[in-house]
Formats: structure tokens, C-alpha cells, sequence
């Protein structure tokens, strides 16, 4: 296992990453507003998290990157739901990662990114509660692509057994 430039863990070439899947009281999901630091018209919507760091573990990672990005911390972390690798090109390099997607819930729903590194100053635009509707009726890009129907299921369902591995996205 290697390091990144931004100390990052990787895996053979893939960056271990965290993400969660945060609901608050009425089931909607948090998401970040994101661009390329160069074209903010060139944007996405995304969960909150990131790379593992050291060796911390994926479920450290996940609570400190969402109080990092979010202000969040009253936060009861869940099963892991589902696991996507994807490659995708960002900030003049391509991102390969395996990221792990962890439900969480919060009563905390006011966000204030506290801790952002200066890539994510210059690429994060905000933050968002959506409901599983408004998702899906959603002309914007998000990711994962499938994130609408993930969730539907998610709460029609409840957690699945075991993660759920997602087709790969390459972009």
C-alpha cells in the first residue's frame, strides 16, 4: 500500500475512499455541489468524503471527512451499502478509486465546511439536502449515477444484507 501526494492510502494504484450516504429525520440525503476548479460550470453533485488517510480505517475516514466537509458530527454511522471502483479525470490528473458507501443518519442538518483542503476550496460550491424525488427528477450530473434509484431502494428496503457492489464508472 502507497501514499498520494495529499497522503492518501492506496492500493494498488486505487485510492481507498470513504463516502456516506447521509439521511437526516425525513429521508433526505446530503450531497455536495462540486466543479472542476477551473470551469465551475463544469459541476456535479456528490456524497460527502474522501481518502483514507495512514491507517486510519474506512469508517474513521468516513466520520472525519463528513465533519471536515460538512460541520457535521452527530452523526450514528451505519452498515456499508454498496462499493464502486470509478476513474474519472479531476483538477488535471485521473482519480482511480475504490469507494466504500456508508449509510449514516442525523438530526444535524445545518452544514459548514470546516476543514476543506485547498482543492476542495476551489472546487466545492455548497451543500444540499435532496429528497429521494427531487433526485430523481434531477437534470444534474450526480454521482454515483445510479444514486436516485439506490435510494429509493434503500429506503423502500432498508439496508442490504451485505454491500452491494456497483458497476464500475469510468468517466
Amino acid at each position: 500500500m502507497g501514499e498520494s501526494p495529499y497522503g492518501d492510502s492506496y492500493d494498488g494504484g486505487l485510492r481507498k475512499v470513504a463516502r456516506v450516504v447521509l439521511l437526516d429525520p425525513d429521508d433526505r440525503i446530503l450531497l455536495l455541489h462540486g466543479h472542476e476548479p477551473e470551469d465551475p460550470a463544469d459541476d456535479w453533485w456528490f456524497t460527502p468524503g474522501g481518502g483514507v488517510e495512514g491507517d486510519e480505517t474506512r469508517e474513521a475516514a468516513a466520520l472525519r471527512e463528513l465533519a471536515e466537509e460538512t460541520g457535521i458530527t452527530e452523526v450514528e454511522l451505519g452498515p456499508v451499502l454498496w462499493r464502486r471502483m470509478c476513474s474519472f479525470p479531476f483538477a488535471g490528473r485521473r482519480w482511480d478509486q475504490d469507494e466504500w458507501y456508508y449509510l449514516a443518519r442525523t438530526t444535524q442538518t445545518a452544514t459548514r465546511a470546516v476543514a476543506l483542503t485547498e482543492l476542495e476550496r476551489r472546487s466545492v460550491a455548497g451543500a444540499r439536502w435532496w429528497t429521494c424525488r427531487e433526485l430523481a427528477r434531477a437534470h444534474e450530473t450526480v454521482y454515483p449515477t445510479r444514486l436516485a434509484e439506490l435510494l429509493r431502494r434503500l429506503l423502500d428496503e432498508g439496508p442490504p444484507a451485505g454491500p452491494v457492489t456497483l458497476d464500475p464508472e469510468i468517466v
